[in-house]
């Protein structure tokens, strides 16, 4: 078990189902073209209910990424994940795809130290510490700054994703981010039950979002195992 607080504001058990499906149409794992299982088999695979699994299903109709043929089933459709609530999520499972979530490990509202790199318009800003997962395999730890102009983040209503956050709780969305992916040691946070010890070296991303400001209103940083996952930029 953890030793992180499990979020009780995980995202809705059908949109998790479809951003799982999404995640594994981008990594390759279904095919455009593709005919689903019956229903009752996919939702027996995924263990949930055939009500919750076509819910999951008509989201991706929406999306553009599923035709629904009466009579004969359901057909996949790749059509990029620009829609998806994890569409900007680069790291997947060597195999690809896996479901991301979170547990939150610590939410302050604190002054920027003067090593963090500048962004924003404000000196302080709120700090998300969490440990990430892809369905259950604990794979990263993060440390995401938010400037204070932007909103302050509240622990209580905070969900796995925090884009959707943004968008649903501060009402901006993130529209594009810069990432630079190197190597780091890991933080003298890190929570005992990560897969490696703080100091040790491992996958190290920085990323630079941007609103609709001139300026990024968020500044991020990502240690990953590079064992049990994998950075993956798509251009389409």
């Amino acid at each position: 078990m953890s030793s992180a607080n499990r979020n009780p504001n995980a995202l809705p058990v059908y949109v998790q189902i479809a951003e799982l499906l999404i995640r594994d149409i981008a990594a390759g794992r279904l095919i455009s073209g593709e005919r689903l299982p019956p229903e009752r088999e996919l939702a027996a695979d995924l263990n949930v209910s055939v009500g919750t699994l076509r819910k999951s299903l008509a989201e991706l109709e929406k999306k553009g990424m599923l035709e629904r043929i009466q009579g004969s089933g359901n057909y996949v459709r790749d059509t990029g994940t620009q829609n998806s609530v994890y569409g900007m999520f680069r790291l997947e499972l060597p195999e690809g795809g896996g479901l991301p979530r979170a547990d939150i490990l610590s939410v302050d509202q604190v002054k920027k130290p003067i090593d963090l790199p500048e962004f924003g318009a404000s000196d302080s800003g709120s700090r998300v510490r969490r440990m990430r997962y892809l369905n259950d395999t604990i794979i990263a730890v993060e440390e995401i700054w938010l400037d204070d102009s932007a909103g302050r983040i509240d622990q209580h209503l905070l969900s796995d994703s925090l884009y959707r956050y943004y968008q649903h709780q501060l009402g901006f969305w993130i529209t594009r981010a810069e990432d630079r992916v190197s190597l780091g040691a890991l933080p003298d946070w890190t929570p005992p039950d990560f897969t490696k010890p703080a100091g040790e070296t491992v996958g190290y991303i920085e990323r630079f979002s941007w609103s609709e400001r001139p300026e990024p209103v968020e500044f991020s940083k990502t240690w990953f195992d590079p064992d049990r996952a994998t950075y993956v930029q798509r251009l389409k």
